[in-house]
C-alpha cells in the first residue's frame, strides 16, 4: 500500500487546484502542530518552517517565506551529518527568497556564507557545493557583476558535468543569460549534442521558466532565439521543447512591440501542429495568430484567419471551442465596426456555448454579447445578458471584472463609459476575501485601488485572538496575491 498523503502534499495539491490560500492555511495548522509535539527551534519544526516557505514562494510570497527560511536556518550549524545537510538547504533556500524579493546584498551575503559551509562540508569537487555557487552565479548576474558571474556558472557547469549530475542543464540556461549579458560572441548553449534528450528538454524549461514575457526584453529575446535554434538543431522543429520555445518567442515579441517576428514564430508552430495532426493546438495556434494580426493593424488578415479557424473548430466538434473562436471573431467585427456580422457570431458564439459544460466560456460568451449590446445602446437586453454571464463567472475571473464595470453603466443608462473599473475591482477583491474569512469575524471591509496598489479598511466585529488576528493577516496578504495574479491580464 502507498503511503498516506502528508500535509505538504496535500497543500501542493490545493495550490495546483488554484487555491493558494488553503494551502497556506493547512501548512500553518501543520507548522504549529509540530510545534507543540517537538518545541519550537527543533530539526522537525526548521522541517515544517522550511516546508511552509517553500509552499509561500510558490504562492508568489517570496518575502514571507524568507522569514519562514530564516527561521529555519536561525541555530547554529548542527553537529549532526544529516542535520547539517538539511540546514544548508534551508540557508540556500533563503538565499534565493531574498534574490526573488530583490534583496540582492543579502542574497549575496546569505550565499556566500552557505557556500563556505557547502565547502567545509563537501569540498569544493562535490557536486553539492556547485549547488551553492549557481545561485551565487545568479545573484552576481542581477547585481551587474557579470565577470564574476561567468566564471562563477564555467565553474558550476564544469563541476555537474564532470560529476554526471543532471542540474548542468539549469546551469546551462543560467550561462546563456551571463553570456549574452557579456555581450561576446561565445555559443549560448554548448554540448546539447552530448546530453540525453531529457536533459535538452530540461535545459529548455529552464529558460523558459526563467523567462517573464512582460519584463525579458531584449536580452531574453537574444536567448529565447538561441535556444530556438539550438532545439531545432538537437531535437528538431516538431519537439514540443521546440514549440514551447517559439511560443514564448512569439509573446515577448508582442511586448516588444516585434509585430513580424510574433506572427513568424506562431506560423512556425502552427505549421508543426499541422504536420503532427494536432487538431486542437492547430485552433489555438491559428487564435493566437489571428490576436497577432489583429495587433499589427492587418484587419483582413484577421477575419480571414477567423474564418479558418471556424473551419478548424467545426472539424474538432467540441461546442467549447468553437463559441470561443466565434467569441473572438465577433469581436474582431465589432471592431472593425461591421455590427451586424459581429452580433451574429457572438449569439452563435452563446449558443455554442450552451451546448457545452464549459461554464467559464459560458459566462465569457454571455458578457462579450452583453457588452457588444451595451455599446449598441440596447441597455435592458445588455443588462439581462451581463447579470448571467457574472452568475457563471469566478468574481475575480477577468471578464467579470469588466462585465461588473459594465454593468455599472448599464445601471446608470450609459451605453459606453464603461463605469469604475477600479472601483469595480476593489468591490471583486473585497468580495473575495470576505468569503474567505470567518462570517463573524469582521463587520466591515472596505478596500480601495490607488496607483495600482490595493488598501484595505478592517473593522472588526468583536475582539479578536491573537490566532485570528494572524489568520486574517495571512488571507488578507496571500489573496492579494492570488488576486494580481488572476487580474493580470483584466485590460
Amino acid at each position: 500500500m502507498s503511503a498516506p498523503p502528508t500535509s505538504l502534499d496535500m497543500a501542493y495539491a490545493l495550490l495546483q487546484e488554484g487555491r493558494p490560500v488553503d494551502a497556506e492555511q493547512l501548512m500553518v495548522r501543520e507548522l504549529q502542530a509540530v510545534e507543540r509535539r517537538h518545541g519550537r527551534g527543533s530539526p522537525e519544526w526548521a522541517s515544517a518552517q522550511c516546508d511552509l516557505g517553500n509552499l509561500l514562494f510558490g504562492c508568489g510570497l517570496p518575502d514571507r517565506a524568507v522569514e519562514c527560511f530564516r527561521g529555519a536556518c536561525a541555530g547554529p550549524l548542527p553537529e549532526d551529518p544529516e542535520a547539517q545537510k538539511e540546514h544548508l538547504t534551508y540557508r540556500l533556500n533563503l538565499g534565493a527568497a531574498l534574490m526573488m524579493t530583490g534583496r540582492l546584498e543579502e542574497a549575496d551575503a546569505e550565499l556566500r556564507r552557505n557556500l563556505q559551509e557547502r565547502l567545509a562540508f563537501y569540498g569544493r569537487s562535490h557536486p553539492g557545493y556547485a549547488f551553492g555557487l549557481e545561485p551565487l552565479a545568479d545573484v552576481l548576474l542581477k547585481r551587474g557583476a557579470v565577470q564574476e558571474a561567468r566564471e562563477a556558472i564555467e565553474e558550476v557547469i564544469a563541476n555537474f558535468w564532470r560529476n554526471g549530475h543532471e542540474r548542468v542543464a539549469t546551469a546551462l540556461a543560467l550561462r546563456a543569460e551571463i553570456v549574452t549579458a557579456e555581450g561576446g560572441t561565445d555559443p549560448l548553449f554548448p554540448g546539447l549534442d552530448q546530453l540525453p534528450d531529457e536533459l535538452v528538454e530540461q535545459v529548455a524549461m529552464t529558460v523558459l521558466n526563467r523567462t517573464d514575457a512582460t519584463t525579458a526584453g531584449a536580452a531574453g529575446q537574444m536567448v529565447l532565439t538561441g535556444l530556438v535554434t539550438a532545439l531545432e538543431a538537437r531535437l528538431g522543429p516538431d519537439h514540443q521543447a521546440t514549440l514551447n520555445a517559439l511560443s514564448l518567442s512569439a509573446n515577448l515579441g508582442r511586448h516588444l512591440g516585434d509585430g513580424a517576428g510574433r506572427i513568424a514564430a506562431i506560423r512556425s508552430v502552427l505549421a508543426s501542429y499541422d504536420r503532427q495532426g494536432r487538431a486542437e493546438e492547430a485552433l489555438m495556434a491559428t487564435l493566437g495568430l489571428a490576436m497577432a494580426q489583429s495587433d499589427a493593424g492587418d484587419l483582413a488578415g484577421t477575419l480571414e484567419t477567423y474564418a479558418q479557424a471556424r473551419t478548424r473548430a467545426d472539424a474538432i466538434g467540441r461546442p467549447e471551442l468553437s463559441s470561443q473562436v466565434l467569441r473572438n471573431w465577433g469581436l474582431a467585427l465589432s471592431e472593425a465596426d461591421r455590427p451586424a456580422e459581429a452580433e451574429k457570431c457572438l449569439r452563435e458564439a452563446l449558443a455554442a456555448a450552451e451546448l457545452g459544460h464549459d461554464y467559464e466560456m459560458l459566462g465569457r460568451a454571455r458578457i462579450a454579447l452583453g457588452l457588444f449590446l451595451q455599446h449598441r445602446e440596447r441597455l435592458a437586453e445588455a443588462q439581462q445578458v451581463v447579470e448571467a454571464g457574472l452568475a457563471t463567472l469566478d468574481v475575480a475571473h477577468p471578464d467579470a471584472i469588466v462585465g461588473r464595470s459594465h454593468l455599472k453603466a448599464i445601471m446608470d443608462g450609459r451605453s459606453c463609459g464603461c463605469g469604475d473599473i477600479e472601483g469595480t475591482i476593489a468591490e471583486a477583491f473585497r468580495e473575495f476575501v470576505m468569503g474567505r474569512l470567518p462570517q463573524d469575524l469582521l463587520e466591515r471591509l472596505d478596500v480601495t485601488v490607488k496607483d495600482g496598489e490595493f488598501a484595505i479598511g478592517v473593522e472588526l466585529r468583536r475582539e479578536p485572538t491573537e490566532d485570528e488576528i494572524a489568520h486574517l493577516n495571512r488571507v488578507i496578504e496571500s489573496a492579494n496575491v492570488e488576486f494580481r495574479r488572476r487580474l493580470a491580464h483584466t485590460e
